[in-house]
This record gives C-alpha cells, structure tokens and sequence, in this order.
C-alpha cells in the first residue's frame, strides 16, 4: 500500500513492549490543519452554514438550465456537499452562468457579502474561464439489469474491503475521529477534491495527493472508495471508481487494461469493455508508486490508447498517467513527495493538493490524550516540542504514536528523558531495539549480531539505489534466508509488500532509514556481501539537496550523524547488543568540514542538509569543527525546527561574514513571530520558539566578522522585530550592511531605524518593496541629521511615502555629511508629485529611477548639477525627460565643469533629436568616461551623430552602452570606423538592434581588422536584468581588451563571413 499500515488488524497493536500502554498506533490520517485548495473555485462556500446551504440548494433547483441541458432535481441535490453543490453548478450551468446564478441566489437570501465575493472571483477568472460551449454533457451508461447487479456485488465488496481500514475505533481511548477535533476538515478534503480549478472554471482530470509516507494518503483512498460505494461522494457524477495498487501493474505478463478492471468485476470481460467504452464515467484511483519496480516510458509513440491490447505494466501505466488512454478518465494519483519530480512529467495538467500530516495542535492533542496523568502529558509534550526536529517527525500520524509510546516507557521507569534521548535518533533506537528478539543482558549470540548486519545490508543497499520494495534476489544478496525474513515480519520491522507476494518492505519507510544508518556504526561491517564503504563521493550524497526535491537520502544521513552522539552510540550498544565504532565520524569530518573562505552550497528551500545532520549529533566539538571556516550563510526559515537547528548551528561559525534570512510566514505565525492575533490558547512551544529567536539573533552580539545581513520574504511580529533591533544596536554588534527585501510592514520598524544611531559600525541600509508607515518615514528622516549616523548608503526602492516625508528627505540629506550614495527607485517618490531636487552637495552617487522625472524636473536637478563638486554616478533611468528634459542636463556638461564620470538615460524617452547635444557635451567634457542610452529611440542619424565626437583622439569616454536604440546596418560604417580608430573605448554594447547580415559583417570585419591596442573581443549579451547599483557604476573594463556585447546569432555572422 502507498502508505503503510502497521496493523493488518485494526484493533491490535504492535507487539512490542512499549505497547503496554493499551493504545495502539494511529491509523494513518490526512492532515486536518489547514485546507489544502489554493485554486478551486466558489471556496466561499464553505462558509455558508447548513440553513444557508440548504436554502441556497431550494434555490438553485428553481433556476432554468441553460438550452438543451437537463434541469436539475432535487434527488441530485438533497444530499450534496457544499464541494458537491459548486460542481453541480458548473456543470448544469458552464461557463460565468455558474457565478451569475450563485450571484442571484445569494441576492434573493440577501447574502450581500457572498455576492460581492461571487462577483468578485467571476472578474478575477475573466477572460480565461471556460466558455460555455466548452461544457459537454455525457452520454449515458446504460446497464443491463445482470449488469448491474455484478456493479453492486462490486460496491459491496468495496464497502468490505475498505470499511475495516477507515474502523477508528481502535485510537486513544476508543475516542471515535479522535484526530479530527474539527471533523468537517476531513469532509471538505474529499468534497472539493475534484471542484473546479481557477482561471478556467473547469474540474481538473489529473487530481495529485502528495505527502511524505504516512501522513494518510492511502487512508484517503480508502474513505474515497468507501464513501463510492455507499453513494456519497460526488453520487450525481454517477462514476464506477477502481482503486488501483501500482503492483496490479507491475506483474512479469502483460495484461490489457480491459482484463484488470474485469477482474475487479468478477471476471466479467464483458462488463469491463461496456464501461472502459464510456470513460468519462471511470473514476481511477492510483496508488503505490513507492513500490513499483518498472520505469515508466518517456518516448510517446512507444505508449497505447487501446484499453483492450495486452501490453506491458511500464507501457499501461504510463498510458493512464499521460491521458493517451482514457483521456476522458477522472484520476486521483497518491504520490509520495519524494517521488513527484519521477512522476509529474508524465502526467497531464495534474492539480497538487498536499497532505502534510498532523498539524502542530493535533500533535499537541495526540500526546495529552495518549498521556492520561496530565503531569505526564506536560513533560512529555514539552520534552517533544524541545526538539523542533523530533517534534516535526511527529507530523506522520504513527511517528507519533512511536514518540509517545518511547516516552512514556522511560518515564515509567523513572528516567530522565533528555538523558535517555539526546537526540531524535535516540528515540527511535530505543523504539526499534524493542521490536528485536528478547536477548540477555551482556550475553547476546552472534547470531543475533550478524542478522542484524543482514537487516542492515538490506536497508543501506536500499536506500542507495532509492529501493524500498525488495524480492527475493535483494534478500539473498544480503544474506537474508527464509527464517531471517520471517522472524522481521512477525515482529513487524518488515511487513509484505502486497498480500500473497514475496516482496518485503520495511515496515516504515523511517525504519529502512535507521538500519541504514546503524550499518556504518557497526563494528567490521565490511564483511557483509556487497558491503559498500562509506567514501567522499555516498557521504556527499547523503548531504546534497537536490533542486526543488527532497533528498531520499536525508533520513538516513540526519539518523546517521545522530548515531555519532556518544551518548546515543552508547545507547545502541546496550539496546542492540552490539559493538559500535566510530570510525567515520573522522571520515565525515573531513569530507563535510567547509574550506577556508568557504560557505554551505544553498538549497532554494530550508536549510543546507549539513545543519539538520549537525544539530542532530549535538556533539559541540564536532560541530565546531566543521563550521568554523562558514564565512556566507542563506537560510530559509520554512519550519519550526528550521529555526533550531539554525540557532544552533550559527553559534559555531565564529568567522560568518554574511547572513541572508528569509523566515515563512507559516513558521512566523507558528512562533508567534508573525502579525496579527495569535490563536487561544498560544501554540505548543511557541514560547521556546521565541527563545530560540532570541538565540538566533545573539549571533549579531557575539559574531564579530558578521557585517552583512539581508532580511527577505519575512513577516515578524513587533517583539520578535524588537529582539533583532536590540541585537544590531548591541555595543558588540559589527554590522555594516543591512538590507530588507519584500518583508511585512512591521518589519522595518522605529526600533530598526534608530539602529542608524546606536550601531557605529553600520553604513549600509537598504528597504525595498516593502511598507514604510509614515512613523517610519519619520524616524529615518530625524536619524539622518542625527551626529552620530554614520550612514555613508541609503537605497530605497519600491517604498512608498508622501510628499511631506519626501520633502523632508531632501531637507535632511543637506544636513547629513556622512551619507555618499542615495539610490530611489519606483514609487519612492509618489506618483503625480514632482521630485524636488535632492543633490545634496556631499552625494557622491544617485541614482532616481522611475521617479517620474518630467521635462520640468530636469530644470532644478540641472541646477544642482552645477554646484555639486561631489557627484561622479548618477542615474536617471526610467523616467519620461524626453529630449527636452535631457537637454537641461547636457547643457550643464558642456558649459559648466563637473566631475559626472557616469550618467545613465536608459528608457528616458529620448530620440534622435538629442544625440546633437549629446555629442557636443561629449566634445566638450571629458570626465565623464560611461555613458548608458540604452532603450532609447535613438535609431540611425542618432547614432551617426554619437560616433563624431568618439573620433576625436582626445575623446574620454570607456562605456557607451546603445542596447536597444532602434538602429540598423545603416550606421555601421559609423561605428565601424569607432572601432578601428578609437583608442580609450573599453566597452561597447550593440545587443537588441537590427544589424542585419551585412552590418553583422562590417562590425566582424571591423574587429578582425583593428590594429590599436586594446583588441576587440565580441562578448554575447547572458541577461538582461542588472542591479539598481550595478547599473549605476556602470560594467566593469579591462584596460586591455575593448568588450563588444551583441546578440548575433552564430549562423548569421556565418552566414555574413560567407557573403562576397
């Protein structure tokens, strides 16, 4: 099964000791924290109460059908779902009719608020929903009177099959739904599996649960399949549903699609073709990819739509993923995390809806019903939330189980549990250890010591390959006989794959992770048969975290490091009854140590893989080792325990340099670091959450390399944004740069700001997209005439303030002597306003991008340019001057001296009519040595004219940068002569203009043939996003080479070498 049940029987427990309790493993339930839909449509609906629901289905059987569709009766409707009911609608009523008729319903409840939403999701699908032609009624499936009769034989043995899987009666205290403390989460799952999807209004055919293993999604199925057979789940899409375990598949014969579901009929061929013959009336569910051992085909010709050809498993099952057989079929794929980027390649147009497995309450319900004696449950529970990482496994409803089950044993006997289980590992090995065969003390055989190895052979060779479904050739190779497999199946480490086989898997996907582990801890493994050492090369895969995937390996690696606390390696030894050795703690030492000058490779989500294997070792010394040389860390807060193991690890990287930061605002809300109201009562642990935030930010007081911190894609509450103002104004605080990028509005609070005053070090501050409230707008614009703000750069992009705070700015900066470069760019000047000029004389670089400059502006902001001795970079791009306004400026340059060395016009408006102007300050000023026109209109003449004053040879300029000015191979017997005579020219960018074949060949010729020092090297154009502070220093040059950057293709300056 895709998610493994530890109880064939229900009701009994694991025979194990740590049972005692009388409470049995949970079932494996989906999550019931949050709803999972993000896209489906009419959610509103959800909110309607039962009255409201029942009126609003009154209602909705009264309305007249669009033409020629069936009206709908009241039988369809009595017993609908809210999910139901939005399917119902946009079926008998396609295309924005659905939202029209909802929108007139709601009127006559007088629902004013649900009319406005209705309205308001219509206009957000506009244009894309579906149109109402696209609405196809189905052809009816009409069924013999024997036939139908073999369909509710069918049905029958559903409901028996599947009821005793869904029997919750065997939870904590026979406590019936105990994990579903709101039962109607799990009823809103399965009825808007299949609603709608936005932006086109239409039911998705490929509907995709993922989760790690554990977390329910087969005892989804399960209900699914119950709830079909009993005619409450979506009963008016009159669907025939096939729970299909991937091994059905998998068999060595080939089979056709026809045969299979006949055999689920009772092998009734017949039947099978009558309904594979309407598919639009199949409902597939597909579980167990885990278990597959073919590979699915990736070259369509080699696929089939013919359901009643025998073909291979590979080709059958790939036929139904991808939709090339019964493309009409609605499917429902169960689908581990880890195996998602396998097989969403396959699949077509699939809608994702995530399990994650108990939410951070139900956790905390779990353990106080599992726990009687309330002292006991508050030890327990603050024991687990202690430890982020143990507590996030706890998210699988049987880990749970496991954890408490372990704690509750050592707390019978009196011991202390931070003692007992200094780590995650640790918990796990006590809980293991008790599934083995009873030993005697200080007397364990060799036998039991080598059958374990066995175990463990297995579990390594498996995860390695990615394997976790074994046959009889995997058992051999590792030794593993017949007697061996039993006695791990009667005690539950390994349990049968598929009833009436002879694969085996473990019985817990966590458990092969752990005896994987425990392989390279024992003593003298490589004995065993195919023993692989643990070299530099499995040791790096063990820490790698692939692109947008989970590493399967990270079980294994973060059991693994566990292992190598003492006080766990000691533990194993009693428990198992065997010798441990560390002798690749030295091995993963040296391979994981960071270099000098080194820093973590960075997944996009979480943490490096590295830190949660450290943290689980907690073994200081070792820690310390490996980090110490960690100059640059980028950290993604996603989870609670990320926040741990950060807080932990941080402290052993003495010569950390940079911080980058982003924390979820999931995890935010969780530890109370987030705006907004905090649930009643305050979540489990959050007050030790907020001690480790406080751990966190003691890295700025103690850190004395660390200068630069980048604070993005963050929302914090005022006291966790007060810890970290109070960290950087810390005497000890050494930080010199700090940034924030798209963060909360609470994020840049007064507390930040007057970190400008009480840190002396900082010089660097830059907020963009994000709120500045106007108390904060104040605060900046007082700290920045304060005497002791050293602030030497302020960037402000994307933050929004009045006029009076604008003006205020520029009043300011006067008075600041400190301050050299101000960079402002889109909407930090309100649009509409003129932006006042804000040279102020001690500014050494600006830059006011997309600051609605006008024509007007250019006036006064040429004036300051003449009493400005100071300013060498200065920006204006993205602003409308037009050639009017740019005229004002070259004016300045070419009468008046200045010490402008870069100017950027880029997307000003410009054209032609400027480049005379242009080429006469050129003429006449020769400090400035970068010029950027790019998206100008300049086009030919312009560009003609540009080319004189580059002749000259006493002409300064390095950078003239004319991407996209609209120019053709016209002027390239300008720019030609530029490059065969020009002598100070370092960079030259030509990209995003029409040159053509033949000016492709004069500006090739023109680069082959220059004499001049420096050479000519063509250079194509990688991106064409740059920095707000790259483009204002302008590209970098090499005195010895002049950079020609152009996008020609390579076949067209073949061609053009080619052409006499």
């Amino acid at each position: 099964m895709g998610d493994v049940d530890l109880n064939s029987d229900p009701c009994s427990c694991l025979s194990s000791p740590l049972s005692r309790s009388g409470v049995s493993p949970p079932s494996l339930e989906p999550s019931s924290s949050t709803l999972p839909f993000r896209n489906g449509v009419m959610l509103f609906m959800l909110s309607v109460s039962a009255e409201q629901l029942q009126r609003f289905k009154e209602l909705l059987v009264e309305e007249d059908p669009s033409p020629g569709c069936t009206p709908l009766t009241w039988g369809q409707l009595k017993s609908a779902r809210c999910g139901e009911v939005v399917h119902l609608l946009t079926e008998y009523f396609p295309g924005r009719r659905a939202w029209e008729v909802a929108r007139d319903i709601f009127t006559k409840m007088n629902q004013t608020e649900l009319c406005l939403q209705t309205q308001r999701e219509l206009n957000e699908m506009l244009p894309n929903l579906e149109p109402e032609a696209s609405s196809l009624r189905r052809r009816v499936l009409t069924l013999e009177e024997d036939e139908s009769d073999k369909i509710r034989e069918y049905k029958a043995r559903v409901m028996s099959e599947h009821s005793t899987l869904c029997d919750r009666t065997c939870w904590p205290g026979n406590n019936v739904d105990f994990f579903y403390q709101e039962p109607w989460r799990e009823d809103t799952l399965l009825q808007c599996l299949l609603l709608p999807r936005k932006p086109q209004g239409r039911q998705p055919g490929t509907v995709v649960l993922q989760g790690d293993a554990g977390v329910g999604k087969t005892t989804v199925a399960n209900t699914l399949m119950l709830q079909w057979a009993q005619d409450t789940f979506y009963a008016h899409k009159g669907w025939l549903a096939f729970y299909l375990h991937c091994r059905e598949l998998d068999r060595p014969e080939e089979q056709s699609f026809s045969e299979l579901i006949a055999h689920k009929l009772s092998g009734s061929l017949a039947l099978a073709s009558r309904i594979l013959s309407h598919p639009e009336h199949l409902l597939l569910l597909l579980d167990g990819f885990e278990e597959l051992t073919l590979t699915l085909i990736d070259r369509p010709e080699d696929l089939s739509e013919d359901w009643g050809q025998k073909m291979p498993g590979s080709v059958l099952l790939t036929s139904l993923l991808s939709k090339r057989m019964l493309p009409d079929a609605t499917l429902i794929v169960f689908l581990r995390s880890s195996l998602w980027k396998t097989v969403s390649p396959f699949l077509k147009g699939p809608s994702l809806i995530p399990l994650t497995g108990f939410s951070a309450p139900e956790r905390s319900t779990y353990f106080r019903s599992y726990f009687k004696n309330r002292h006991d449950a508050d030890a327990a529970l603050s024991f687990a939330t202690g430890n982020a990482v143990l507590f996030s496994m706890c998210r699988v409803p049987v880990t749970c189980w496991l954890v408490c089950s372990c704690l509750k044993r050592q707390m019978e006997r009196g011991s202390g549990l931070p003692r007992a289980f200094p780590n995650a590992t640790a918990v796990f090995a006590h809980y293991l250890s008790s599934l083995l065969p009873t030993r005697v003390r200080h007397a364990v055989s060799e036998t039991h010591q080598e059958q374990l190895k066995r175990l463990c052979s297995l579990a390594a060779e498996g995860m390695w390959k990615n394997q976790w479904v074994f046959g009889e050739t995997d058992l051999s190779l590792a030794r593993l006989d017949e007697r061996d497999v039993e006695a791990f199946l009667g005690v539950r480490v390994l349990r049968r794959a598929v009833a009436g086989e002879d694969l085996v898997a473990f019985t817990h996907p966590s458990f092969q992770e752990f005896f994987a582990a425990l392989l390279f801890v024992l003593c003298f493994p490589q004995r065993l048969r195919n023993f692989q050492a643990l070299d530099r090369f499995r040791i790096l895969q063990l820490l790698a975290h692939p692109e947008r995937r989970r590493n399967h390996l990270a079980g294994m690696a973060l059991f693994l490091f566990g292992l190598l606390n003492d006080t766990c390696a000691l533990a194993v030894e009693q428990l198992f009854g065997c010798k441990v050795s560390l002798g690749n703690k030295r091995k993963l030492l040296k391979v994981a140590t960071v270099p000098p000058d080194g820093d973590l490779p960075t997944p996009k989500h979480g943490l490096p893989q590295l830190l949660y294997c450290l943290h689980e070792t907690r073994e200081e010394a070792f820690v310390g080792q490996i980090l110490h040389n960690h100059r640059k860390a980028r950290l993604a807060i996603s989870e609670v325990r990320d926040l741990q193991v950060s807080a932990f690890c941080l402290k052993f990287c003495p010569r950390l340099q940079e911080l980058e930061l982003a924390v979820a605002w999931a995890v935010a809300k969780a530890t109370s670091l987030s705006p907004g109201r905090l649930p009643s009562p305050r979540p489990e642990g959050s007050d030790r959450s907020s001690l480790w935030w406080q751990d966190f930010c003691s890295v700025f007081k103690t850190h004395e390399s660390l200068e630069v911190l980048t604070v993005k894609d963050s929302a914090m509450d005022t006291e966790a944004v007060e810890i970290l103002a109070a960290a950087l104004r810390h005497p000890h605080c050494n930080l010199r740069k700090l940034i924030f990028k798209r963060v909360g509005p609470l994020m840049v609070s007064e507390g930040i700001i007057r970190v400008l005053v009480k840190n002396q070090y900082l010089r660097h501050l830059e907020i963009r997209d994000s709120e500045m409230g106007p108390r904060v707008m104040d605060a900046l614009c007082n700290t920045l005439r304060h005497p002791r703000c050293f602030l030497q750069c302020l960037r402000l992009e994307g933050c929004p303030f009045d006029p009076t705070n604008r003006a205020d700015l520029t009043k300011n900066l006067k008075r600041n002597i400190h301050l050299k470069t101000l960079m402002l760019r889109r909407g930090s000047l309100e649009r509409g306003e003129q932006c006042p000029p804000v040279v102020a004389r001690q500014l050494e670089r600006l830059s006011l991008e997309s600051c609605d400059l006008t024509p007007l502006s250019c006036g006064s902001l040429a004036f300051s340019l003449v009493s400005n001795q100071s300013l060498t970079h200065l920006s204006l791009a993205e602003n409308a001057l037009q050639d009017d306004g740019a005229k004002q400026l070259w004016n300045v340059l070419r009468h008046f001296p200045s010490p402008l060395q870069r100017l950027v016009l880029r997307s000003c408006a410009l054209t032609s009519e400027c480049c005379q102007d242009i080429a006469s300050a050129l003429d006449k000023n020769k400090n400035l040595r970068s010029l950027d026109l790019g998206c100008n209109s300049l086009r030919d003449n312009g560009v003609v004219l540009l080319c004189q004053p580059l002749l000259n040879p006493d002409s300064g300029l390095q950078v003239l940068e004319l991407e996209e000015c609209q120019f053709t191979s016209v002027c390239c017997p300008a720019l030609t002569s530029v490059l065969l005579h020009n002598r100070t020219l370092r960079h030259l960018d030509l990209s995003g203009n029409s040159v053509g074949l033949r000016g492709a060949k004069l500006l090739q010729d023109a680069a082959l043939k220059r004499v001049l020092r420096p050479e000519v090297v063509l250079k194509k154009r990688q991106s064409r996003g740059v920095d707000m502070m790259r483009r204002l220093e302008g590209p970098e040059v090499n005195k010895d080479v002049l950079q020609v950057v152009q996008d020609w293709k390579d076949e067209l300056c073949d061609q053009a070498a080619g052409t006499v």
